[in-house]
């Protein structure tokens, strides 16, 4: 059996990776999983545990990073986010395509830890920081600091784009989701 792919859509906060993921999920023919990261902040307005991320303690955080339980970890305006490891290489194992939607940090771990050929790794950029700004605003979650820090690590990140497999620019929801099915068809090919 053919391992699963490991897909890594990564891109600064706000760039819209969360919605680009669902548009993609949509997708049903695709049947690809989705890994569930796991962070120590709290939930915002309608996310889930174990839907939009396993929420948990710091303390049980740090106790799996003890272990080595995390593929990757990061940790940003005070709170820590993770990928679960064994769950990830549980599915690849059984020829599952996954999905990692993640930071910049996290990706480059994942891109230096999985070295098979069957990783695709995709920078969504914003088509400007204007634009970034404007949907980190538009959630009505974080401080004016807050969003400037964020805003501040973006624009670091953005010069990270040249170590990924693809560059997507997010001009419109459908037309990068679709940018991006077409990729993830390519490389089920090679």
């Amino acid at each position: 059996m053919k391992k699963g792919l490991l897909i890594i859509l990564s891109g600064p906060s706000g760039v819209g990776k969360g919605t680009i993921r669902k548009y993609i999920f949509e997708n049903s023919k695709l049947n690809l999983f989705y890994s569930i990261s796991m962070t120590t902040r709290s939930p915002r307005n309608a996310e889930q545990d174990g839907v939009d991320y396993y929420f948990v303690s710091k303390e049980e955080f740090d106790e799996r990073i003890k272990q080595g339980k995390f593929l990757e970890w990061a940790e940003f305006v005070g709170n820590k986010y993770g990928t679960p490891k064994d769950i990830v290489e549980d599915l690849r194992n059984k020829g599952k395509d996954v999905l990692l939607e993640i930071e910049v940090n996290g990706a480059t771990q994942v891109m230096k830890k999985v070295t098979d050929d069957r990783v695709i790794s995709i920078f969504l950029m914003p088509p400007s920081l204007k634009a970034l700004e404007n949907r980190i605003r538009k959630r009505q979650s974080e401080t004016d600091s807050v969003i400037k820090e964020r805003l501040e690590k973006g624009k670091k990140e953005m010069t990270l784009q040249t170590e990924y497999d693809y560059v997507v620019v997010n001009k419109s929801v459908v037309e990068a989701s679709e940018e991006i099915i077409k990729l993830i068809k390519l490389k089920r090919k090679s």
